[in-house]
Parts: structure tokens; sequence; C-alpha cells
């Protein structure tokens, strides 16, 4: 739905996005970065509101600068808040669908359906003003989705949501995304996006670090040596059969004396010999846990790189 081929925005001498390449498809895709790695700007360039300095960027075919065609099939939740702070929330949903063009009975029972997808059916009729940080993202979330659009572009939705509420907005954006419709997230919290998809853009300053499923980035940095914490009732027995299989970097006793840790290279080798070692050795193992098989420890690796 997406295409980007080098694609560059400078603000005067400020790089904004350096040289991006990528496409972005239906499902979840979630766009990674730190304060100031590109992400609102690659938002802003796809919806339409700033035009790419150099390059060439698609959005169903068409170039999305100041065109009706591509907007029409976006629903967008910017990361600021801009409501009429005076309406309830079912009046600004229900305002924002006469916009959209849809007829006095259809704004209505559209402006229902959507309240009740995003869970604010019971509570959008108080002022917006007096709403939470979670409540105004879910109104957000209602207004981009009157129009049906194939495509929905949020910048940090998660912000403000508590537990059960982040999980209820995944899961939101999970149905839509089973509907055919491409979703892309803003976000700085990896732990939850890690839950939402494994479909990634990271960027950071301006550049695309990596793009792609997270299991194949994890494989690109497979060069750092992984971390493999293992926890055993007989750690010396442990020791000497961790001792004899291949790419251990390091290994060491933790304090308690119960678990071991290791640093190895080529983790899928040694995922595959320590199996087969243990079945044969018949070796009680209690816990077997790698901290570096997380979203949080490739950003890291990437951005460090």
């Amino acid at each position: 739905m997406v295409t980007a081929q080098n694609v560059s925005r400078w603000y005067g001498q400020v790089i904004g996005l350096n040289d991006i390449t990528c496409e972005i498809g239906p499902g979840i895709t979630a766009l990674l970065g730190m304060n100031g790695a590109g992400k609102t700007t690659l938002i802003r360039l796809i919806t339409g509101q700033l035009r790419p300095t150099t390059g060439d960027l698609r959005v169903f075919g068409e170039e999305p600068f100041a065109n009706p065609n591509v907007y029409r099939r976006l629903g967008y939740c910017p990361e600021i808040d801009n409501f009429y702070e005076h309406y309830t929330g079912r009046e600004f949903v229900k305002f924002l669908a006469r916009l959209d063009g849809l007829s006095k009975a259809d704004s209505k029972s559209r402006t229902e359906e959507v309240l009740e997808m995003v869970g604010m059916a019971d509570r959008a009729d108080r002022k917006i003003a007096g709403y939470s940080k979670g409540m105004r993202q879910r109104i957000k979330l209602a207004q981009a989705m009157l129009h049906n659009p194939d495509m929905i572009l949020l910048d940090e939705p998660l912000n403000g949501l508590d537990p059960v509420g982040r999980r209820e907005f995944i899961d939101i954006l999970g149905a839509l995304a089973n509907q055919g419709k491409a979703i892309l997230v803003s976000s700085h919290i990896l732990f939850e996006v890690e839950q939402m998809t494994r479909s990634l853009l990271l960027l950071h300053r301006g550049r695309l670090l990596a793009t792609g499923d997270l299991g194949v980035i994890r494989s690109l940095i497979d060069k750092h040596p992984h971390q493999i914490r293992i926890e055993t009732s007989e750690p010396r027995k442990a020791a000497a059969l961790l001792a004899s299989l291949p790419n251990i970097v390091s290994m060491k006793f933790d304090r308690s004396g119960d678990s071991i840790q290791l640093e190895v290279r080529e983790p899928d080798s040694f995922y595959d010999a320590l199996a087969k070692a243990v079945l044969e050795s018949d070796l009680n193992l209690r816990g077997f846990s790698s901290p570096d098989n997380n979203l949080e420890s490739v950003f890291k690796y990437l951005v460090e790189a």
C-alpha cells in the first residue's frame, strides 16, 4: 500500500529522513525509533502533509501530497490532540462523520459503531475536556475509523493507556488488520509492540536501520553474542556439559549457585546442540531464557552498532 524509494526530507539544514526505501502492506507494522528518529516525518509524508525533498513516495500507487484520492483511504491519529474540548466524544465523532460526507442518519449509526469498537460507547456523552489520556486516544481512533479507511496511521497511540487499556487497544488494531487493513503504529513501548506485531521499521537519526520480521532482523545481528540464562539443580554437571558445546564465548555461575550465565555465538546452532546434549545426559534443567531474543535488545544492538 505504501512504497518509498530513496525518500529524504530536509528541514533547511536538518535531516528529517535520509534515503529511506521500504514497503508497507496489509497488517500491523510498527514504526520504532527514539525521539527525533524521523517517525513523525515519515507519517506526515505518507499522509500527504509533507512532500519529500528527494525520492519517490507512493500511497495506493499515487503521490499522497495534496491528493484527495489518497486522503479518502487513510485514517490518521496524530500524537498531538486537537479536539473541540467543549464537545462530548459522541458529538465530536458525529461532527467528523458529517464532514466525511455521511448523511445525518448514516453519521449517527456509524458513530455508534466506531464508539462501540473502541470501547467508548458508554462514556461518549462526557465532555472531551474531562477525558483521560487513554479516553482521548480511543476517540482519536474512533474518528480515524469513521470512513472505513484501507490504512490507519497512529502516532504514539499507546501513550497514556493503562495495561488493560493497552491490551484492548492492541486487540482492536489486530481486528482491523485481520480485515486486510494496513496499520502503521509509531511507538516507544517496545514490549507492547512485540505483542502487537513482528513486522518492523526501525529508524534512527533519520535512517532506516532495519525492516521486516523481528526474527529476520535478529538474525542480522547474530555477530553479537547472545546472553542465555540456564537454571538447574545440577550446576556443576551442567557447566561440564555446556563447556563441551560449540560457540560458547563465556560462562559464569550466578551468586545463588543454581543458574549459569552464558554468552554464545550462532545461537541457533547452540540451541540445537544444547537440546541434544540435555537429552543424552539426562540433565535436570529448571529454566531457560534469553533476554537477547526480544525487541528491546534488537533495538539496542542496532542503535549502538
